[in-house]
């Protein structure tokens, strides 16, 4: 019999998951190219060929025992440099290798700095909308999610309501930006308003409150937008990156973590955090895919698919009548339901082959999130389909 927890767990299934396992059924009734599937963030521009180059260079060249195996769970030691100078040039930042641990994604990232923080009980906040899977990565370690309501104007975080809900139990508060679902970046300003009340809270509170900055889509940014850099305003900062979408790269499982000496106690945590990454299964990130990724520190893919996939179906969009706001980063696009239910909404548009993703999972009832990283000749083909959809609510 499953454990009480995994029960929950299969029964809240995520939505993003099964929204493409239902696109593969239609696909195989109603043919591939009939089926219009927005549903997941799966990058449909390839990786830089710089990557396919540097797996045949590393597997002719290096040693094939040192490359398969195992090493310090926090990484190899020169991979971990040679990421720290690049961020460090990027950003005016001041890291070392000590600084990164190597992990199998961002998602074991967020996990293992959530296991090396929270207590059972301990509350962290999500600003919504919201990835869904942090409620499961929270409650992994029977911490408890709280949620900070959404601005439905901006989609930025509530900031008063913020302040509002932090309490003793507060340990952290994760931020995602740029955004998914909705694509859209916080501001310097917004940034500095956010730790300035992390700051007045966390003295108030008589214990620090960390900021987990998650941020797989930051260099996924449209017409010369910013992503501020987190370290650089508030020292209690974790940064969660991942390789999956700067690189197309998903499959591989690739990130890292990064713990500033500035942070509190920072040489236990980043040792909390190196066992964290072993005793949670993944024992290090995988070795050769590591040793890749200082030959594409200064590349990334070709962002031109994704700008004219986002213009285009936010046009198309827009002119059927429907309402969302034009993303800044990311690959989604945040529509709001023409109705209240947007599960009904979206069993609508299955009629006519379109597929999106609800987003009450995402705390943030009544829109949907639309996936543009797909063929541009999907969307071109899709139009007819959203004039149809359009034309239950609008016309």
């Amino acid at each position: 019999m499953i454990s009480d927890k995994m029960k929950d767990l299969v029964k809240n299934n995520s939505v993003i998951r099964e929204m493409f396992e239902e696109g593969k059924k239609l696909q195989k009734l109603y043919g591939k190219e009939n089926v219009f599937d927005f549903s997941l963030g799966n990058p449909s521009v390839p990786a830089p060929k710089k990557v396919k180059e540097a797996i045949i260079k590393i597997l002719e060249n290096e040693d094939p025992c040192f490359l398969h195996g195992y090493m310090s769970n926090s990484g190899f030691e020169d991979v971990r440099e040679k990421i720290a100078e690049s961020i460090n040039r990027k950003f005016g930042t001041n890291f070392s290798a000590k600084n990164l641990i190597m992990t199998v994604g961002a998602a074991s990232g967020l996990n293992i700095v959530l296991k090396s923080i929270i207590n059972p009980g301990d509350e962290v906040i999500n600003f919504a909308p919201y990835f869904s899977e942090y409620n499961n990565y929270i409650k992994n370690y029977d911490g408890i999610v709280t949620v900070v309501s959404a601005n439905l104007e901006t989609f930025e975080p509530n900031l008063e309501e913020f302040k509002n809900k932090i309490n003793s139990k507060t340990k952290a508060v994760i931020i995602n930006t740029p955004n998914n679902p909705t694509g859209v970046i916080y501001s310097e300003e917004l940034i500095k308003k956010l730790v300035k009340i992390l700051e007045e809270k966390s003295s108030q509170i008589g214990h620090p409150i960390y900021l987990i900055s998650d941020e797989p889509y930051r260099e996924l940014v449209y017409d010369g937008a910013i992503v501020p850099y987190v370290t650089k305003y508030y020292k209690n900062t974790f940064v969660v990156y991942s390789y999956s979408k700067s690189l197309s790269l998903p499959g591989e499982r690739i990130g890292y973590v990064i713990v500033p000496d500035e942070l509190d106690d920072s040489n236990e945590m980043i040792e909390a955090i190196t066992i964290a990454n072993r005793i949670i299964g993944c024992v290090n990130a995988p070795s050769l895919i590591q040793r890749v990724i200082p030959y594409c520190l200064d590349i990334q893919i070709d962002l031109k698919e994704y700008d004219t996939n986002r213009k285009l179906l936010y046009k198309i969009l827009t002119e059927c009548g429907f309402e969302c706001i034009k993303p800044q980063g990311a690959f989604y696009l945040f529509v709001k339901s023409p109705i209240p239910d947007e599960k009904e909404f979206c069993k609508t548009a299955k009629k006519y082959h379109l597929l999106f993703v609800p987003c009450s999972s995402f705390a943030c009832p009544g829109y949907v999130r639309i996936a543009y990283c797909v063929p541009h000749t999907m969307i071109q083909r899709s139009e007819d389909a959203f004039r149809k959809l359009a034309k239950e609510y609008f016309y």
